[in-house]
């Protein structure tokens, strides 16, 4: 009967088929607890039990001590406006290690962890952009990773120490006109052939584009697909993707032209090759790594994804919420704050609620990485939906902001950040490709206990396996069939749940009712979608969300647990997973109304109407999201703890310093503000701002001297945060001629 099965299943393209390329990603990297998820019945002990990681004294001395001194050396204004980084500070990086944080230290780096690259990263990012290419693409996407991982020792020795003293600087050489999110369809082309000498070297022909740092690097780890007409390697005659080395000057590369980023301009340009030669040893890992790019290419990009977008996301995110929250304590209308607004609190709440959770997200998965876990699904989740949610946070922030968010200068928080986010959203895969074919599309094989073997039993024809791994999947099918309904019926009651903070059990609950009806229709778009499921972007990206926020709720919970339960801390791990499970709810009211066939009818007029009667969840109410917003609108221990290794400048002078400064000073003045505002209301004051009849309360015996002096200086200080850049007409064109003269000169 199986095999009867598998002939049938060959026949109809019932599975997906795998080309070669998927196939060596499916197989590089782990299952993680993502696979928690697609089993449908999640061990929530056991991924309790998984760490969750701190800084090392080290790496904690190192962001409070030489990150901080860059930050408050580095003007984000002026590099913004100057559109590079100046020499004294690349010069600073250098000499405090900032290029070699990914390196061993037996070659002259740090070594530190992916948490703490991740964290440096996360601090870095929303004070400069521009500044933080210079620390990315190093200790992500440049050549070290590759070199710890594949170099020959010849070029470990040669390479690694000068990449962390900074004499290298490396740049990634992999999009092209047409190959972005679908990486294995380069055309760059490098033939092996032998030189003069006698000596086998590589022909390359290349055109990329959107290559960060590409203007500016000295060494390219650059991408193409090796050709061997005459086997000189032993690698046959197509090797296939390769990483090759090649340096600035090489005779025939072009490099040194921009392309302009959105927001911050970054260094970012083409990289031009007309037949540029170089020798066979520049290889990645030598000529025995001929062939081996795509392996290359699949584990850097996944631990790109993890850590670097995931970690300059979250950063934003956790700045804006501490910054908008401020803002909305300092700026007053009709008499008070604009945080004690509903309207206004609102947004901010959901800022501090997503802040925490993208924060246990990053940790967690960076954890993971550094615990030898290289979980590629999870990690597509992580940049996709941490850089989804810091565009959602940078509207909301701009929405709170308004003018001060939109007119341009160095008192402008949020506006670069704002006009920046969908430098995130496009690279290192767009999420619209990363959402509707990556992260269920290759979970849905590689995660699903059963798939992965049932497919290579399918092409190998091996009806033995193939047997072995269908009962094992009806077994699956059923049991969550069986689950998914009980968990519906009781709404989870019957969910094991392990010793956690009893508020919290209800979501675990909830979360494993979600797992097993995701990993019920997981098997039901596999069974009935199978080989078109590739086609059927909106049905996999629904399936994504739903995974993504199952992953990301447990984050929070995660996170709630291993910080010791604070009891401050509640409401937002309250409102993550409310949020969480509500789009949740969402993802599978989308899956039942867009399925197919005979199912998609039952789904979408009988399973629908009861998946929405009782559901998952609703989103978090009003009530929650105003006790939300008082987290980052007041300064408390909670606080203080929730904004750690933010930067916060000293300088009080403009941006985040002076808008911190008041903040302060107007939190040390509430109390007194408050018998202002009470003198007001029996009459002894007249009325207005508050803060504006210090004075007058003073001559009324309602303060004493000192009282009134604070409440002024806070007046002072408050007025100044919320005051925007003027120009005068010379200065305002000067900055326009100024950027015409910097393009005249780089021409030049």
């Amino acid at each position: 009967m199986f095999e009867k099965l598998m002939k049938w299943m060959q026949a109809n393209n019932v599975l997906p088929r795998i080309s070669d390329t998927e196939r060596q990603a499916l197989e590089a990297g782990d299952v993680w607890i993502d696979g928690e998820f697609f089993s449908g019945h999640p061990d929530f002990k056991r991924m309790l039990d998984s760490r969750y990681g701190h800084l090392s004294a080290e790496e904690q001395a190192f962001m409070d001590g030489p990150v901080n001194e860059l930050l408050s050396r580095a003007d984000c204004n002026a590099i913004a406006l100057g559109r590079r980084v100046p020499d004294d500070i690349l010069e600073f990086m250098a000499a405090e290690g900032f290029f070699g944080l990914i390196i061993p230290k037996a070659y002259g780096g740090k070594q530190f962890s992916t948490l703490a690259r991740s964290a440096i990263m996360a601090k870095v990012t929303p004070h400069s952009g521009i500044l933080s290419a210079y620390v990315v693409i190093p200790n992500t996407l440049g050549a070290a990773e590759l070199l710890v991982e594949y170099g020959t020792d010849e070029q470990k020795e040669h390479y690694l120490p000068r990449l962390a003293r900074g004499e290298y600087l490396p740049c990634f050489g992999l999009t092209e006109p047409t190959a972005g999110s679908d990486a294995a369809s380069i055309t760059a082309d490098a033939e092996a052939f032998r030189d003069d000498a006698g000596d086998v070297s590589l022909r390359l022909n290349f055109a990329k584009r959107y290559i960060t740092l590409g203007p500016v690097a000295n060494l390219i780890s650059l991408a193409c697909r090796l050709r061997d007409p005459d086997n000189l390697l032993g690698k046959g005659e197509a090797p296939g993707i390769t990483v090759v080395l090649i340096h600035a000057g090489t005779p025939g590369l072009k490099q040194g032209d921009r392309h302009e980023p959105i927001g911050e301009a970054f260094p970012n340009g083409p990289l031009i090759g007309e037949n540029v030669v170089v020798p066979a040893d520049n290889i990645l890992g030598g000529r025995e790594q001929a062939g081996g790019g795509w392996r290359m290419l699949m584990e850097s990009l996944a631990g790109g994804r993890m850590v670097s977008l995931p970690a300059t996301a979250v950063g934003g995110m956790r700045t804006v919420a501490a910054a908008t929250g401020a803002y909305s304590m300092v700026r007053q209308q009709f008499g008070l704050a604009i945080g004690r607004m509903e309207g206004v609190a609102t947004p901010i709440g959901r800022l501090n609620a997503l802040a925490y959770l993208g924060e246990a997200a990053r940790v967690l998965g960076c954890t993971a990485v550094d615990d030898g876990i290289d979980p590629p699904v999870v990690s597509g989740v992580m940049k996709a939906y941490t850089t989804e949610l810091a565009r959602e946070c940078a509207t909301d922030a701009m929405d709170v902001f308004s003018g001060a968010g939109v007119m341009q200068g160095p008192n402008n928080i949020i506006g670069r950040g704002y006009c920046s986010a969908p430098v995130a959203i496009t690279v290192e895969g767009a999420n619209i490709m990363t959402r509707t074919l990556m992260v269920f599309g290759q979970g849905a094989i590689r995660c699903h206990p059963h798939a992965l073997n049932v497919v290579h039993a399918v092409e190998n024809d091996d009806s033995a396996a193939f047997s072995k791994g269908m009962r094992g999947w009806i077994g699956h099918f059923f049991a969550n069939m069986g689950r998914t309904l009980g968990h519906g019926l009781t709404r989870g009651a019957f969910v094991r749940v392990p010793d956690v903070d009893k508020s919290m059990r209800r979501y675990y609950k909830k979360l494993g009712w979600a797992a097993s009806r995701f990993a019920l229709f997981t098997d039901l778009a596999l069974f009935f979608v199978g080989g078109k499921l590739k086609m059927r972007g909106n049905l996999t990206g629904r399936y994504a969300d739903a995974l993504a926020w199952m992953l990301m709720g447990f984050a929070a919970l995660k996170r709630f647990e291993a910080e010791g339960r604070q009891p401050a801390d509640r409401i937002l791990v309250d409102y993550a997973l409310r949020l969480s499970l509500a789009r949740v709810q969402a993802a599978f009211e989308g899956i039942y109304e867009n399925f197919d066939g005979p199912l998609g009818k039952m789904l979408r007029w009988v399973a629908l109407p009861m998946l929405r009667v009782n559901r998952l969840a609703r989103l978090p109410d009003d009530r929650l999201a105003v006790a939300c917003a008082g987290v980052s609108q007041r300064m408390d221990e909670q606080s203080q703890r929730l904004n750690a290794d933010i930067f916060l400048p000293a300088n009080t002078e403009s941006g985040v310093g002076r808008l911190f400064e008041a903040f302060r000073r107007v939190h040390a003045a509430a109390p007194l503000v408050e018998r202002i505002k009470a003198a007001q209301k029996q009459g002894r004051l007249p009325d207005g701002d508050p803060d504006a009849l210090a004075a007058a309360a003073r001559d009324a015996g309602i303060l004493d001297t000192d009282e009134a002096d604070q409440v002024a200086a806070a007046r002072t200080a408050r007025l100044a945060a919320i005051d925007v850049d003027v120009f005068s007409e010379a200065e305002f064109f000067a900055r326009a001629v100024d950027t015409a003269d910097d393009a005249r000169r780089q021409a030049a």
